[in-house]
C-alpha cells in the first residue's frame, strides 16, 4: 500500500515522540530514506522513533521500531508504553502483549494514565551486549573520555535491556557535553551493533537522574531502556535499592529490577499528541 496513504498517529512518552502506522491490515514497507523522511522535523512529521504496528501470532501485536536515522531497532521502552496504551483501548481491557524484535513484552495499563512494561530479564554478559571483546565484569570495563591520565569520564557499566546501553556514574549529569562526546562513543569500535550512551547520577538510594544519547536519534527527552539500564547498573554497583525513580529530561520513570525473577518492571505516562495522514508527495524523495 501507498505509505501516503496511511493514517498515524503522533505519540509521545515523556518527550520522546513518535510516529505510530498500523500496518495490521495493509502492508507496508519502508526504506530508510523513508524512515528518516518521515522522522525529519522539518519536511516530514518529525520524530524521535517511527513505529509499525504489525500483525502476531505470540502477542497482541508486533511492534517494529526504526530510530530517525532509519535503522531498525529492537526495543523502546517509551514507545512500548505508547502502544500498549492504544492496544489496551482496542481490546477494552488492561493487560496485552507486544512481541517486538526479540521478545514478547507483557504490558498493564492502568486507568490513572500509567503504563507499566515487563521489559524482561537484562543481558549482562558481554556477548549479549554485544561488546567487541570479552570483559570479565560488565560492571564497570575499560573506557573512557579525556585525557589518559585524567579522563572526564571511565569505567562505564554495560547492560542491554533490548539494546546495548553504556552508562557513565557521574556526579552531576548537566557538567558534562553529552552532545559531543555521545556520537563518538555510540560509534566506538567497542560497541560492533552501537550503543546508547547514558550519564548517570545518583541523587538518593531510590533516585537516580540520567541523560542519554540515543543511537540513530541523537539527545531525547526520555530513553525508557536507558532508564532500565542506569537502574540495572546502579543496583549491581550497589549504588540504589532495586527499585528506583529515574528522572529524565521529560519527567519521571520508575524502574523496579525485581529479585523474584530477574524483570526489569518499568512504568510511566503515555500521550497521545496529534492523529494525522502522511501528506502526498512526502516520500517522494525517498522514492516511496
Amino acid at each position: 500500500m501507498d505509505a501516503s496513504a496511511f493514517a498515524f498517529k503522533k505519540m509521545n512518552g515523556l518527550g520522546n515522540d513518535f510516529v505510530v502506522l498500523d500496518a495490521r491490515v495493509d502492508a507496508l514497507a519502508l526504506s530508510p530514506d523513508a524512515v528518516r523522511v518521515i522522522a525529519d522535523r522539518k519536511e516530514g512529521v518529525g520524530c524521535d522513533q517511527l513505529i509499525a504496528l504489525e500483525p502476531s501470532t505470540k502477542a497482541d501485536v508486533f511492534m517494529r521500531i526504526w530510530n530517525a536515522d532509519g535503522g531498525e531497532v529492537a526495543a523502546c521502552g517509551n514507545a512500548a508504553r505508547c502502544v500498549a496504551a492504544l492496544v489496551a483501548g482496542e481490546q477494552g481491557r488492561q493487560n496485552v502483549t507486544i512481541e517486538t524484535e526479540d521478545q514478547v513484552l507483557g504490558a498493564v495499563v492502568g486507568g490513572d494514565g500509567q503504563v507499566t512494561i515487563d521489559m524482561g530479564v537484562p543481558r549482562l554478559a558481554w556477548d549479549e551486549i554485544p561488546l567487541a571483546e570479552p570483559f570479565h565484569d560488565t560492571r564497570g570495563i575499560e573506557l573512557q573520555v579525556g585525557p589518559i591520565d585524567d579522563p572526564l569520564l571511565h569505567t562505564p557499566s554495560v547492560v542491554n535491556v533490548g539494546n546495548p546501553h553504556c552508562i557513565f556514574f557521574v556526579d552531576d549529569v548537566a557538567a558534562h557535553d553529552l552532545a559531543r562526546f555521545g556520537p563518538m562513543l555510540e560509534h566506538h569500535p567497542l560497541f560492533p551493533e552501537r550503543a546508547n550512551i547514558s550519564l548517570a547520577q545518583v541523587l538518593a538510594p531510590d533516585h537516580l537522574k540520567v541523560r542519554t544519547w540515543e543511537r540513530g536519534a541523537g539527545l531525547t527527552r526520555a530513553c525508557g531502556t536507558a532508564a532500565c539500564a542506569s537502574a540495572v547498573a546502579a543496583i549491581r554497583r550497589e549504588l540504589t535499592g532495586r527499585k528506583v525513580t529515574v528522572s529524565l529530561p521529560g519527567g519521571d520513570l520508575v524502574v523496579e529490577w525485581r529479585e523474584a525473577d530477574g524483570h526489569v518492571l518499568m512504568t510511566g505516562p503515555y500521550a497521545l499528541d496529534f492523529e494525522g495522514t502522511l501528506p502526498a508527495g512526502l516520500l517522494e524523495a525517498a522514492g516511496v
